[in-house]
């Protein structure tokens, strides 16, 4: 059974501070995160190799998302059960066999075993990394999880992105090494994960049973606000991650993979930058304000792409990015205060599988329609869409206020 296993009873006796604990966890997140934008600029490459069309691209993202949201509905509150460790540890070896899968595929076939293992496999990865977070924070301050949840989460897509375009772009054998890159990132991650200190200290045998996620009724009102405020801001990047190739081709002028990966960096650098400078602001504040700027860099970005200016598009995505984030770290900090010390990844994980219903959702939608809509009026109908639902989150969380 995962609990009894000899190794890790060896792996306790020799256990990492707490505080090394901490940043290791806020390390999972951000390389499981790292881990799904990897192969977003290496499609292009996958498409000429393999012949397979739009439609097929879109259901491979699908099928990653689809993977998160099972293993986050099924098996949310497992880390409750049998302890973080344990859930963390499987979850990481499984996306260790699934890198070692994209450097093996040699089919179509292979990208969407390969992605739909890494969506499951990610789910518990998020589930039970954001909850030890909670667990290990030295002054069990939502504060401070928040945030480094909120940075961990923004650079470990931006960075996938980014380094993948670079592999790309100036680096031999492009559909190998990047994932050489991540197998041992995930070696030195399960590694560390072998000898963290359980926190889960009431820990029950695993049940071959569907752990649904659930939000414990004194948690909803603050779940309520927070889910309304990663969707807003997750979608902008789904969004992005969807059409920005094609969007940054069409206003830079350029078939450049660099270009869309440094775009969606961008995106992802403002909103850390962001959740830095803002973490001292009220977290109902953050959520009022990053939602207003992050409706404010929609509106701009689709203003951009009707004028066909790729310097404008810059523009709002640095400042939607800025909204993005700070909007992100003020519900997961109004969040995080609200959750009991035995609902954690529960609460967290049901926190995740709205976000990746954000993420997901406008992205296959948009990838769907942007043939039959085109690029410019899709991405006008969508933007939009962000941007109002950025505006009714602010309105929210300032009628919330304390």
């Amino acid at each position: 059974m995962l609990t009894d296993s000899p190794l890790l009873s060896v792996a306790t006796r020799r256990a990492l501070a707490p505080n090394v604990a901490y940043a290791l966890m806020a390390s999972v997140i951000g390389l499981a995160l790292f881990a799904s934008g990897t192969p977003s600029p290496l499609y292009s490459m996958y498409r000429e190799l393999w012949g397979f069309s739009p439609l097929v691209l879109t259901l491979i993202y699908a099928i990653y998302a689809l993977g998160v949201l099972t293993s986050l509905i099924l098996a949310g509150r497992i880390s409750d059960e049998v302890g973080r460790r344990p859930v963390l540890l499987v979850a990481l070896g499984t996306l260790m066999g699934t890198t070692v899968l994209f450097m093996l595929a040699d089919s179509v076939t292979w990208l969407f075993i390969a992605r739909a293992l890494q969506g499951l496999a990610t789910g518990l990865a998020l589930g039970a990394a954001g909850a030890a977070l909670l667990d290990l924070h030295p002054r069990r301050d939502p504060a401070g999880v928040g945030l480094t949840n909120g940075v961990a989460s923004a650079g470990g897509i931006g960075l996938g992105v980014l380094t993948s375009a670079v592999f790309l772009e100036l680096l031999p054998a492009p559909l190998v090494l990047p994932y050489v890159a991540l197998l041992v990132l995930f070696a030195i991650a399960f590694s560390g994960t072998l000898l963290m200190p359980e926190p889960v200290s009431n820990r029950s045998r695993l049940r071959l049973t569907p752990q649904r996620p659930s939000v414990p009724p004194k948690t909803r009102r603050a779940f309520m606000l927070a889910a309304l405020a990663i969707t807003s801001s997750w979608s902008i990047g789904g969004l992005l991650l969807a059409l920005g190739p094609q969007l940054a081709a069409s206003l830079f002028h350029t078939n450049d993979h660099l270009v869309a990966g440094i775009n969606i960096f961008a995106l992802t650098g403002a909103a850390a930058v962001g959740q830095l400078a803002f973490r001292h602001a009220a977290p109902w504040a953050g959520a009022a304000a990053g939602s207003l700027a992050l409706a404010t860099g929609m509106v701009t970005l689709v203003v951009a792409t009707a004028a066909d200016s790729g310097a404008l598009s810059l523009v709002g995505v640095l400042i939607g990015g800025t909204g993005f984030g700070v909007a992100f770290l003020g519900a997961l900090r109004v969040l995080s205060a609200a959750i009991p010390p035995e609902r954690r990844g529960a609460v967290m994980s049901a926190f995740y599988i709205v976000g990746y219903a954000a993420l997901s959702v406008p992205a296959i939608l948009a990838g769907a329609l942007v043939t039959p809509l085109g690029l410019q009026l899709t991405f006008e109908i969508f933007g939009s869409a962000v941007a109002a639902l950025a505006l009714v989150v602010a309105f929210e969380a300032w009628r919330t206020r304390p």
